[in-house]
């Protein structure tokens, strides 16, 4: 009889819990908000390739190539840790109709260029020095975490404006929020790819300027349930 009696109870309060959270008037809106930065630095995937018929000279050309390009590198006082070695390999290619075997080597290297300023010296150094394929060039801002923190206050604003304007027809007022969620993706700068072998004018006594890093977007998406008074 007690447990009847306690299940009945238990029963009566959940029923009336749910009815109180239906009758709560509520509105559900979405929101976006969109940050547009000047990027100030730009990260660069470039690699050294060689081929040949003598695998230990393939690879022997390509050390030395990426050797001189690392010291460019570091003869522009770049941080330790802003570049390093991404990939490495040496791989035997057939040809049937030759019938003998061919050697490509690569090596790839990812720099993070702080001062834009030295990106066009930077890009004809290094194909100078050995680099024959630009894999990608992803310009990025390093305020990123502020100004996704902006983007995600902006989306919220605008969600509210939006409620707002809805219920002010219906003479009621916007009151607390119920719940958020965080709609927005991953942020990932988009990369430059550039043509898979690069040549430049060695004998042009002028200055090119050939970076045009335009603008990033950052954008947070939310959805809103606010409380109707």
């Amino acid at each position: 009889m007690k447990k009847t009696f306690l299940f009945a109870i238990c029963l009566f309060t959940v029923l009336t819990y749910s009815q109180e959270i239906k009758l709560i008037s509520q509105i559900n809106v979405s929101g976006e908000g969109k940050i547009k930065v000047v990027p100030d630095q730009v990260t660069i995937l470039a690699t050294v390739e060689t081929k040949g018929t003598n695998a230990k000279e393939v690879k022997k050309e390509n050390d030395q190539q990426m050797e001189s390009v690392l010291k460019l590198v570091k003869s522009m006082n770049l941080a330790p840790g802003d570049f390093k070695t991404k990939r490495v390999s040496l791989n035997p290619q057939y040809d049937y109709e030759k019938k003998k075997h061919t050697y490509n080597g690569t090596q790839t290297i990812e720099i993070l260029l702080r001062d834009l300023s030295k990106y066009d010296e930077l890009m004809e150094g290094m194909v100078d020095q050995g680099i024959n394929r630009i894999e990608s060039v992803t310009f990025q801002s390093s305020k990123l975490v502020q100004y996704q923190s902006d983007a995600r206050k902006l989306a919220i604003k605008e969600a509210k404006m939006k409620a707002e304007d809805y219920v002010s027809v219906l003479g009621q007022k916007v009151g607390a929020g119920i719940t958020i969620t965080d709609n927005s993706q991953t942020y990932y700068p988009q990369p430059v790819y550039a043509m898979k072998s690069m040549a430049m004018e060695a004998d042009s006594a002028t200055p090119r300027q050939t970076m045009a890093a335009g603008e990033i977007e950052i954008t947070a998406n939310v959805s809103v349930s606010f409380k109707l008074e």
